[in-house]
């Protein structure tokens, strides 16, 4: 994989190369098999947290997995376009406006024992800000070589936290345009809900159940690009357990394999819709 600037990640994109890149920072990495019409981002894929920022962090390594979205990249690197972050949304969130990435408590819990210095705060602001002028200039690249795009904006939520019973996948359609999109993200949610996992893992489907998609990612592209749909999709942690850490492979796998199979239909429906 290169290591390029974002500069060259940017100029590759307007370009319309092929490439695959880690940031010069190493915060994302970007995939680009070929300018398909549709992207996969993983933001909160990420767990890297810089070293200056260990002893100030009241938070264990544990508790930053536990808020983080393990393996949401691998569920869908088959696909030509993937987008991840490489950082732990507890040193920057790229799921919230850049006034509210950088946290000074995370779930009920002061973050730091001493609040940032300016230093370390605009150190992590401008990885954030340099995520999201890639993603403009991949939507909007897609965009002017479609005519419209389609964002499947993949996360994982911790499903034991909750005191009763919730989907398996969950889908937030509250910031898309409902009118023109609904019927998509009800074909989409369908379709997760058609899932067969192993373990004996039950496949449900709601719609704005447990999150509504109310993510700065897909605010941005959505308020950003009229002809383009963000999927907000999220997975409750079957394929892990919450608790001890442990990663179910086999669980990971067959999600990877059947979005392999779901998203070029759900693309389809996309592309026949408008």
């Amino acid at each position: 994989m290169l290591r390029l600037p974002i500069e060259r990640i940017i100029s590759n994109i307007a370009a319309e190369i092929p490439f695959e890149a880690v940031s010069e920072d190493y915060s994302f990495t970007l995939k680009i098999s070929h300018y398909a019409p549709y992207v996969c981002g993983a933001v909160h894929d990420g767990h890297q947290f810089r070293k200056s920022l260990w002893e100030n962090c009241l938070h264990t390594e544990y508790d930053r997995w536990y808020e983080e979205d393990p393996c949401t990249r691998q569920m869908v690197q088959s696909h030509p376009i993937v987008i991840a972050g490489c950082d732990s949304r507890f040193e920057y969130d790229l799921n919230r406006a850049p006034d509210g990435a950088v946290y000074s408590d995370a779930w009920g819990k002061q973050l730091w024992r001493e609040p940032l210095s300016a230093e370390e705060y605009d150190h992590s602001l401008a990885k954030h800000g340099a995520f999201y002028e890639v993603v403009h200039a991949l939507i909007a690249k897609i965009e002017e070589k479609y005519g419209k795009a389609l964002v499947f904006d993949m996360h994982s939520y911790n499903w034991k936290r909750w005191d009763r019973e919730v989907p398996t996948w969950n889908l937030g359609t509250a910031n898309i345009d409902n009118q023109r999109f609904g019927a998509l993200a009800a074909s989409w949610s369908r379709k997760l809900g058609s899932m067969d996992l192993p373990n004996g893992i039950k496949s449900t489907s709601k719609i704005n159940d447990t999150f509504q998609g109310n993510g700065f990612f897909l605010k941005y592209i959505s308020t950003s690009f009229e002809n383009t749909l963000v999927l907000a999709t999220e997975i409750a942690k079957v394929y892990c357990d919450e608790y001890s850490g442990i990663i179910y492979p086999e669980v990971v796998r067959s999600v990877e394999a059947q979005l392999t199979e779901l998203i070029p239909l759900q693309l389809k429906e996309f592309e026949q819709s408008l």
